[in-house]
């Protein structure tokens, strides 16, 4: 079903919220997915969340920093991400402690008690602001909300679900996560739990993660709408390795126990407690023959064939962590029996000699000793660099690629020898390689295709195993997943009706 809408008789955008019963019930996912679909369909289309908890961060074109489920949501739209589309990012730090990253940039280091306090009319101020500004600048907006809209405990200051939802004039989808059971009894229960102008907005429901006869379901669809009056519009069976880039639960339990035990490449990633940006590996657990495990003791360590040192919210915790469980040791020992070792933002900065945080940035730890891989000390300062960035790898025997990728990190790193780059950014050499250890603050590294290749065909010699003919082209595989995204949920959600409810808006 087409709608004649367009942007030059200075229509309201169309507009839809995806709210859930409760977190990973499949709000990410469908927004993703209906992003595509209404870029499919000809409209231009934004997502947009007010407020996204995540360690795992997207850099804009303009160097500024959002949740990467928006980002993503964005590339599936076919549009530039911007700050406009995930205004407030809270980014978990300590205990009891978030970084606040408003309109891109740290605000402030809070406790809950005093982000509802405090934080609540400037948040909301500008959720409005972007919200307009999307609303008039979109054909459509998709709107995704935050955990459940049932939480009575927190919905006076709440600022990413129904309050979002009245501000936007927005229809809200209701989603319910079958797969983990009671789904009536959630969506009915979050239903009586909102208050009856919320209530109201509810327009449709959608049944995600469904494994089985969908005749067997229908009875349960039939008492619900009779139950509630509200539509159930569509039932989305369950989809299998989507690779597509998840919220941060989701993407770490994809390497929970190993990702491909058979692989002939062994990697270890050191999953400290504040591990962030993590979907830095994402392309090298597509390979056929790696497999990625999560270490989080020395028990767990094993014999690697590359140990990755990824991201890090809190660098001088997580350093401090691998001290207190025995893999700072085995670490060590690897490397010097030869191990191949990458370091990535947080990870490089635990691979030099010092790791210093005189102003308490990260924590009460003014210094400490790091793994002394490379010659070079990192101090932590309060202002945070943001920015994409492209540039040629300074490796012997890689000078012919480009590597693109962002950067996105608290403190300077400092050489005490000749300089031995990474890779050149923007002129300047940019981390540190020497023999069998690299470290670099570009994020992204591994999803430039022809260095993985060249990297993951080293490694195979030094192990007697054949090279591999690179096959994987990450970017046209999350090209071609955004589609059959689009494709199974189009197959599933009654779209006639959605678009006419937010017609109707």
């Amino acid at each position: 079903m087409e709608l004649n809408i367009k942007r030059n008789e200075k229509k309201k955008a169309l507009r839809l919220m995806i709210q859930g019963t409760h977190s990973d019930a499949g709000k990410s996912i469908l927004t993703t997915a209906l992003c595509r679909i209404f870029m499919q369909d000809g409209y231009k289309t934004a997502p947009f969340k007010s407020q996204n908890m995540s360690l795992n961060s997207y850099i804009t074109k303009d160097g500024k920093e959002i949740g990467r489920a928006q980002g993503i949501q964005a590339e599936a739209a076919g549009t530039e991400a911007d700050t406009d589309m995930n205004p407030i990012l809270i980014k978990p730090s300590g205990e009891m402690e978030s970084q606040v990253v408003f309109h891109g940039r740290p605000y402030a280091v809070m406790n809950a008690s005093a982000y509802r306090e405090d934080f609540f009319t400037l948040g909301l101020n500008a959720i409005k602001e972007s919200l307009h500004n999307l609303t008039s600048n979109y054909d459509a907006v998709v709107i995704e909300g935050a955990g459940s809209p049932a939480e009575v405990n927190l919905n006076d200051r709440e600022l990413v679900n129904m309050r979002v939802a009245e501000i936007a004039d927005a229809p809200v989808l209701l989603v319910g996560d079958i797969d983990r059971g009671g789904v009536f009894a959630s969506l009915v229960g979050t239903l009586q739990l909102l208050a009856e102008k919320d209530r109201k907005r509810v327009a449709g429901v959608v049944i995600n993660k469904f494994r089985g006869d969908l005749d067997l379901l229908k009875p349960g669809l039939e008492w619900f709408e009779e139950y509630t009056g509200i539509p159930v519009v569509g039932v989305l069976p369950f989809i299998p390795d989507l690779e597509i880039d998840g919220e941060d639960s989701l993407v770490l339990n994809q390497y929970s126990e190993g990702t491909n035990l058979a692989g002939d490449l062994d990697v270890a990633v050191l999953a400290y407690p504040r591990l962030s940006n993590f979907t830095d590996i994402d392309p090298l657990r597509l390979e056929p023959d790696v497999n990625i495990r999560f270490v989080r003791k020395a028990s767990e360590f094993g014999r690697p064939d590359l140990i990755i040192l990824p991201g890090s919210k809190n660098t001088s915790e997580d350093l401090r962590f691998l001290k207190e469980t025995g893999l700072f040791e085995s670490v060590q020992t690897s490397f010097k029996n030869g191990t191949q070792i990458v370091g990535i933002c947080g990870g490089y900065q635990m691979m030099g000699e010092k790791l210093s945080d005189p102003e308490g940035v990260e924590s009460g730890i003014k210094e400490q000793d790091g793994f002394a891989i490379f010659p070079v000390t990192t101090v932590l300062h309060a202002d945070k660099k943001t920015v994409r960035t492209e540039g040629p790898c300074a490796i012997p025997g890689y000078e012919d690629l480009i590597l693109s990728g962002y950067e996105i990190h608290m403190g300077q790193t400092s050489q005490s020898d000749a300089p031995s780059p990474f890779s050149i950014q923007k002129g300047t050499g940019e981390g540190y390689a020497k023999d069998h250890a690299i470290g670099t603050y570009l994020h992204d590294v591994f999803h430039n295709d022809a260095f993985r290749g060249r990297f993951l065909n080293k490694l195979r010699g030094k192990k007697g195993l054949p090279p591999i003919e690179r096959s994987l082209f990450f970017h046209a595989l999350k090209e071609r997943e955004f589609d059959r995204l689009a494709d199974h949920v189009r197959a599933a959600l009654d779209l006639d009706r959605i678009y006419e409810i937010m017609k109707r808006r």
